[in-house]
């Protein structure tokens, strides 16, 4: 079969009716639950935070319930069945993973907002910065992103999530813990900037890690028979 052009407009009367399949078959549930969970903590934790002030490590924590559901995003159900559609077969998991970075942005806003009520109002100015904490949440995600994307592709594409979500804590955990690394992403010891434009970078490197293995074709594996 030769591959045919689409209509021009084919996209303009496609996209509703595509938009409404995704938000049915996302997985809301475990989205939420990941992303309620991990702010329900840090909410508690305010609550009891009247002598000590929540620092950023603390949101780090919480948001990593977050961090674990995305992997789980990406997925395409019923492989064969969207094989079988005039649509591309990474339109599913992409229009699933744009469906889901609002709700992250969202977790990640309430999560800030929880973390400096509990600041003395006269430490407002003295606060450490924020978007070295925004880049980081930010790589987290796109290397999850980019991981469960990557499992697509192989013969446990069915385990996809359950393999990027160890993965991808593992290298959270080097990135944390490995001074070869922290000096370098962490604030302190590191400064605000350097660790902000690495880990965007991360970030970049996995987006662009994560759009090319959506968009490549699903590998097929056959085993050869030795007689």
């Amino acid at each position: 079969m030769r591959p045919t052009r689409r209509p021009s407009r084919f996209w303009a009367s496609a996209l509703p009716g595509l938009a409404g399949h995704l938000a049915r078959t996302m997985p809301w549930t475990m989205l939420l639950t990941g992303c309620v969970s991990g702010t329900a903590v840090l909410a508690l934790l305010t609550r009891f935070a009247s002598q000590t002030p929540l620092d950023q490590g603390t949101v780090r924590m919480t948001f990593l319930p977050a961090v674990a559901a995305l992997a789980f995003v990406p997925h395409a159900h019923f492989r064969p069945l969207i094989q079988a559609t005039p649509l591309p077969l990474w339109i599913a998991s992409v229009g699933q993973t744009l469906f889901a970075l609002p709700v992250l942005a969202v977790t990640c806003w309430v999560q800030l907002q929880l973390m400096a009520s509990t600041a003395p109002p006269t430490d407002a100015g003295h606060l450490p910065a924020v978007y070295p904490l925004l880049a980081q949440l930010t790589a987290w995600s796109m290397l999850t992103l980019a991981i469960a994307a990557c499992c697509e592709r192989t013969r446990y594409a069915a385990l996809s999530g359950a393999i990027a979500v160890p993965v991808s804590f593992a290298l959270i955990a080097a990135a944390s813990f490995a001074p070869a690394l922290e000096r370098n992403l962490l604030t302190p010891p590191a400064a605000p900037h350097t660790a902000t434009t690495a880990w965007y970078a991360i970030a970049a490197v996995a987006l662009a890690l994560a759009v090319v293995a959506l968009r490549d074709h699903w590998r097929r594996y056959t085993r050869r028979i030795h007689l």
